[in-house]
């Protein structure tokens, strides 16, 4: 992806998505993360974190079976299409890893991309082919039929920029949801990882 497209995409503006609004189901590790990145991303609109990808009824936190975690991502395809979401994702992750992301391990927390239908199938697996000529390396992520979602509850959504306050610390500090989620994403070494694949093409390690 031309990086100077990358830098407009993350520098305009973000807009009210229109009715008919597209719309990216993809999976990335937590799911807290994946949605931090894309609602940086102009033209797209209020993530959502959730379950799909399993058959375990009605799953929770901790608890969701042979679901994993995932992110539906509404956008306005007059400002970004399906493609340059999948770029960016692709290239938000480590594509290499079938056992999970980063400090994150298990089913749960491995990558996917979840396609509706045969367009989004074909424009999912030629960015997952372009993704592996720049890596020069097979990339592990699968392309799978979409299912049903399930948004996880409301204590997870919109974490990375909660001010909702946590339990005291051992040294008597609240800490905020959006603090403890950048404590968690550099300790668990997410965007060292990204930048070390991707260098100069990871969008959002900064």
């Amino acid at each position: 992806m031309n990086p100077i497209r990358i830098a407009a995409l993350l520098a305009l503006p973000l807009l009210p998505l229109p009715a008919a609004a597209g719309e990216a189901v993809v999976a990335g590790g937590c799911f807290w993360c994946v949605e931090s990145d894309f609602e940086s991303v102009a033209g797209v609109g209020d993530a959502i974190s959730g379950f799909t990808g399993g058959t375990t009824a009605n799953p929770v936190y901790r608890r969701s079976g042979d679901h994993i975690e995932a992110v539906q991502i509404p956008f306005d395809d007059s400002v970004i299409s399906y493609r340059e979401i999948l770029d960016l994702y692709f290239r938000s992750i480590d594509p290499l890893d079938a056992g999970g992301q980063f400090c994150d391990r298990g089913l749960e927390y491995t990558t996917a991309v979840f396609v509706d239908g045969p367009e989004q199938r074909a424009v999912a697996e030629a960015a997952k082919s372009a993704a592996e000529a720049d890596l020069g390396q097979q990339i592990v992520t699968p392309i799978v039929d979409a299912g049903t979602f399930y948004p996880v509850d409301d204590y997870h959504q919109d974490y990375y920029k909660s001010d909702d306050r946590l339990g005291v610390t051992s040294v008597g500090v609240l800490v905020t949801k959006a603090t403890a989620y950048k404590r968690y994403r550099q300790g668990c070494g997410r965007d060292a990882r990204v930048r070390a694949i991707w260098g100069d093409a990871a969008p959002f390690a900064g």
